[in-house]
């Protein structure tokens, strides 16, 4: 079995159990009552998603978790599959699901019903996990810090490669978040992005950071499966902080982190419109530079329908990933 047959398999294997499982998991949320709360500063048609139940990032982690630890276990017996530097991103995707989880808890059930965590103390903790992250990849897995297309090899960049590092993974595990608004949005542009990357991955011979990548694609699409619209679950905080975060530490472990603002352009997109959004209010006092703010509800408050913004998001960033796959092989 060659190596994109068998990242293949890994993607339908992930894909099934996150389906088998997937709906007495939301037959469990709804018992206890894990459902959302919606603000009421969202767009008024969002009021429907009252009490869909969230937390729903736990329903392709845990297909992620226990085939990357079962074939890694398997390495013992001599079997090839999967290599320990999977581990890390692994470790990067359970420990920001638990940050997201406590944050969606805190919402849901928490002294800060329907806010959820401290903006501050999320971000805190962000910032000391990506941090650890950074350190492993520069001096314990020794990654390609990054790859320029007109030079030859990997470019060292030295002590400056911890802080980029921090601010890549941080940067996007919240703009995947802010990308985390509508019915099958956050999940499809995800799962594009690490079939990109393990594409790339690939390419570049990173065979067991491909296996993990494709493995969390099948376990996305399962997801969807129950996210798309009407959804009967929401990803939360537990799946979209974890996302973005793995996201980053699989293009920092590429070394074509430069490809992510193709490859991510709407989470990128997402998170840009929300920095431009409180500039412009702060600058202006008070004056809007989008209807709302990120970016998917401006176009909702265009008139366009919730799926018809993931469907044309979802195209735009397919383009884009396609666009940035070409670049890797330049």
């Amino acid at each position: 079995m060659n190596d994109s047959t068998l990242a293949i398999a890994l993607s339908m294997l992930s894909f099934m159990l996150s389906v088998i499982w997937g709906g007495p998991l939301v037959r469990v949320l709804r018992h206890f009552r894990i459902g959302k709360i919606v603000r009421v500063e969202g767009p008024e048609s969002h009021i429907t998603k009252m009490g869909t139940p969230t937390m729903g990032g736990v329903m392709f982690i845990l297909p992620i978790v226990l085939l990357t630890g079962l074939l890694n276990a398997a390495s013992l017996i001599g079997l090839n599959v999967l290599g320990r530097s999977v581990l890390v991103p692994l470790l990067v995707m359970l420990s920001y699901a638990l940050l997201g989880a406590i944050d969606d808890w805190e919402g849901i059930r928490g002294p800060r019903r329907g806010l959820g965590m401290r903006a501050r103390t999320k971000f805190l903790f962000q910032v000391l996990l990506a941090v650890g992250v950074a350190f492993a990849l520069k001096y314990i897995l020794d990654v390609p810090e990054l790859y320029w297309p007109p030079v030859e090899g990997s470019i060292e960049l030295g002590p400056l490669y911890l802080p980029i590092a921090v601010f890549i993974i941080v940067g996007l595990s919240n703009a995947v978040n802010f990308t985390d608004g509508l019915d099958g949005l956050a999940g499809l542009i995800s799962a594009t992005a690490f079939a990109a990357y393990g594409a790339i991955a690939l390419m570049q011979g990173q065979v067991f950071l491909a296996r993990f990548c494709f493995t969390v694609v099948g376990a996305l699409f399962g997801f969807l499966w129950f996210n798309v619209h009407p959804a009967q679950l929401i990803m939360g905080d537990a799946g979209s902080l974890p996302l973005g975060a793995t996201l980053a530490v699989v293009a920092l472990m590429t070394g074509q982190w430069l490809l992510l603002p193709l490859i991510a352009i709407i989470p990128i997109s997402e998170a840009v419109s929300v920095v431009i959004q409180i500039l412009y209010f702060r600058i202006t006092k008070g004056k809007r530079f989008f209807k709302m703010a990120p970016l998917h509800h401006h176009f909702e408050l265009l008139g366009w329908s919730e799926t018809q913004v993931v469907q044309r998001f979802w195209l735009v960033g397919l383009l884009f990933a396609l666009l940035g796959i070409a670049f890797a092989l330049v």
